[in-house]
């Protein structure tokens, strides 16, 4: 167990936590538990719990599915590792399933995964990608049911269209283009933060579609002193002095670019899906003139960060419901309840038997979503996925390198020079 509290740096109060979390009680050593993840849709939920259910009838087996909101799973599953009670089988997503994995409190599940991936024409190689990348050993560890995580472009055709805009932009370069057709103050094209908030880290993405890097091969040595930087920030900063950024847009709060779209001030947004769930509801008329596609690409190549939520079992399990588990995953991945769940659930496919379903060509934003998980790259691509990148992307440094340009007024390569001290120092400390 001391193990575990190594690899927990993120989560080093859950011995803590253990004590005030209390995990969801586990029924008789013969009843089926199985933790699933709660998301926005009350629709989806229900199914899944009845799919559940319906799967215990048919087996003759006794089960309780107990839905856990997924911001609380790391404290629920932390608390339960603790107790020495954790459920039979449990949703998870990509990120702590690896935590998990490395401390052995995890069952391999590499051969279901492939026999899963062949009844169902193979698996998206986003979703592939990032489940069977070497940090696992070279084994699976959860049987991905949809791709998650990733951001999708929203448009606003009512302004685009009319402007000659009426497809998706495959460039940032052409969104840029397209941004243009903004009428300030009314709307502001580019609605992306560029402020210390988690989702102004999209501007990284922007970067490495440029071919800049945060880091080298090794992920040792930043390379942000690059040309492909110096190209990047001569577009995003180009674009902010012609006024396609909101003014706000470089202190804005977590909420600001969503805050923008639904008050109908921004043309382009990204966002994974909450968005949309909210002008469905609230403002419908913004919902029906709202178009959706994957991030677009830059001059080098296209990086759109996904990744996924599995299904996975703990080694605590007993044999005998390790093979239920199997089972019902099996009977969970089968494509009439997958096309069921995914119709309500802003979630993207994980198999290729799902790329066809309904939903992903009727509903708009799960339009974008399959394009999302078809491009889809994964967390840190083309960079190392390590513990002085995830630093780098919480120190906000790529938002922060732009912000000295267009508030401080900065020269590109005197921002550029800082950006590259601070992230060598960052690396430096990581290898030592």
């Amino acid at each position: 167990m001391k193990r575990f509290w190594k690899y927990s740096l993120h989560i080093c109060v859950f011995a803590i936590l253990a004590t005030l979390f209390i995990a969801p009680t586990v029924a008789q050593d013969d009843t089926f538990v199985y933790w699933g993840g709660l998301i926005f849709s009350e629709t989806a939920n229900d199914a899944f719990v009845a799919r559940v259910e319906e799967w215990g009838e048919l087996r003759g087996v006794d089960v309780e599915v107990v839905m856990i909101n997924q911001n609380e799973t790391v404290q629920r599953v932390s608390a339960a590792i603790e107790a020495g009670t954790m459920p039979d089988a449990l949703d998870l997503g990509r990120d702590f399933m690896l935590l998990l994995s490395q401390n052995e409190q995890l069952e391999p599940l590499t051969d279901l995964y492939a026999e899963i991936g062949e009844e169902h024409g193979g698996w998206l190689e986003s979703i592939n990608s990032v489940v069977t990348s070497d940090d696992f050993g070279g084994e699976i560890y959860g049987i991905p049911y949809a791709a998650s995580g990733a951001n999708i472009l929203y448009r606003r055709n009512d302004v685009l269209e009319p402007a000659g805009f009426p497809d998706a932009p495959e460039t940032w370069e052409e969104l840029s283009e397209m941004a243009a057709a903004h009428n300030p103050p009314e709307n502001y094209g580019m609605g992306f933060a560029l402020s210390n908030v988690g989702d102004a880290n999209i501007t990284t993405t922007m970067l490495q579609s440029y071919g800049g890097r945060i880091a080298d091969d090794e992920g040792r040595n930043c390379t942000i002193d690059s040309e492909e930087t110096r190209e990047f920030l001569t577009w995003i900063t180009g674009a902010f002095e012609a006024g396609l950024f909101p003014p706000g847009a470089t202190t804005w709060d977590g909420a600001g670019d969503n805050t923008a779209y639904q008050s109908g001030n921004a043309v382009f947004i990204a966002n994974p899906g909450s968005v949309y769930l909210n002008i469905l509801e609230n403002d419908p008329e913004l919902a029906d003139w709202t178009r959706y596609s994957a991030l677009p690409g830059g001059p080098v190549m296209r990086v759109n960060p996904v990744s996924t939520v599995v299904r996975a079992v703990p080694v605590a399990t007993s044999d005998a419901k390790k093979e239920l588990a199997n089972d019902l995953f099996k009977f969970l991945s089968e494509d009439e309840f997958a096309e069921e769940y995914m119709s309500a659930a802003i979630y993207g496919p994980a198999l290729q038997s799902q790329v066809d379903f309904a939903v992903f060509s009727e509903s708009p934003v799960h339009v974008g979503l399959l394009g999302a998980a078809i491009n889809g790259t994964p967390g840190s691509f083309p960079d190392v996925d390590n513990a002085s990148y995830a630093e780098y992307q919480t120190n906000f440094l790529t938002p922060n390198m732009v912000q000295r340009i267009v508030v401080d007024n900065v020269s590109i390569d005197d921002a550029i020079a800082e950006t590259q001290a601070s992230c060598q120092a960052i690396y430096d400390k990581n290898n030592e």
